[in-house]
């Protein structure tokens, strides 16, 4: 338990929101290391470490994909790090300081996003989210949970499947196999759970009544942690810090505001956690 599980779902959702918000709207490879950062800070006291490194660990290689990409479609950048062949359709094939750069950059945001989403999926509670989403519509709060519930029950039955196919003669497991055997099932359990839904009456249900909860110190110290996570994301579009250009002269300043809005990222982000105050051990 952390501070953020204590937290209701609307607010730690917004939290999570806010702080993604900033990957979404900066492109500063600074602003985007310190997100990383306050992300690894926050998961450790979250007791998320397993989960970020999970994630991390298909999440950098696809950010590395991305920097490949980038640097070889690229044809903007002034600085020519490598000369490549003229070929028929893309024409020369130039990789630039700049193209390379942004394409870091692109991975950098990707990861980010990527570790917000680790919070939103593994320290809110996906229930509570879901019923107040329900509130605003019935069938998408319906169709939202089942999305949520499913895919849990998919990855279990991929594990079953796969082992037990190793135990087949030869030991070897055809992933293609594997992954017929789940679609299949979840086409049968999705005609299953569809019929369920219907013969229980979801389609004609009412709104759900509002749950009264007052609200704690957890929920008032993460609201404001977003409300100021969302104005760094502001001052961003503003152009008040953060500036980055990567063509087509790579231009990233350092400046006082920027460290300012570094140091209060940190600040905003990670304060809202030291208070444990009422959480079990």
């Amino acid at each position: 338990m952390s501070p953020l599980h204590a937290t209701r779902a609307g607010v730690g959702g917004a939290w999570c929101l806010a702080l993604a918000a900033i990957p979404l709207c900066s492109e500063h490879p600074a602003l985007l290391v310190a997100v990383l950062a306050v992300e690894a800070l926050a998961a450790l006291a979250a007791g998320l470490g397993r989960e970020l490194r999970r994630t991390a660990a298909w999440g950098v290689p696809f950010a590395v994909i991305v920097v490949v990409i980038n640097a070889l479609v690229t044809r903007d950048g002034a600085t020519v790090v490598f000369r490549g062949p003229s070929l028929p359709w893309p024409g020369q094939i130039d990789i630039t300081l700049e193209g390379i750069a942004y394409g870091g950059v692109l991975g950098l945001r990707i990861l980010a996003i990527f570790g917000t989403a680790v919070f939103l999926t593994a320290a809110v509670d996906p229930d509570e989210l879901l019923r107040a989403l329900r509130r605003v519509s019935l069938r998408s709060g319906v169709t939202a949970a089942l999305a949520m519930r499913l895919v849990g029950v998919l990855r279990r039955d991929a594990h079953r499947l796969a082992d037990a196919q190793r135990c087949l003669p030869g030991g070897r497991t055809s992933r293609l196999a594997v992954l017929h055997a789940v679609t299949a099932g979840a086409l049968d359990r999705a005609t299953d759970v569809a019929a369920t839904l219907e013969v229980r009456g979801f389609g004609t249900g009412a709104r759900p009544p509002r749950m009264h909860r007052p609200w704690s110190r957890h929920d008032y110290a993460f609201a404001a942690s977003a409300v100021a996570l969302l104005a760094i994301a502001v001052g961003v579009l503003a152009g008040a810090w953060g500036e980055f250009d990567a063509y087509p002269r790579l231009s990233a300043r350092l400046d006082v505001p920027t460290l300012l809005a570094i140091a209060a990222l940190f600040v905003c982000a990670l304060a809202p956690f030291a208070d444990r105050r009422g959480i079990a051990r």
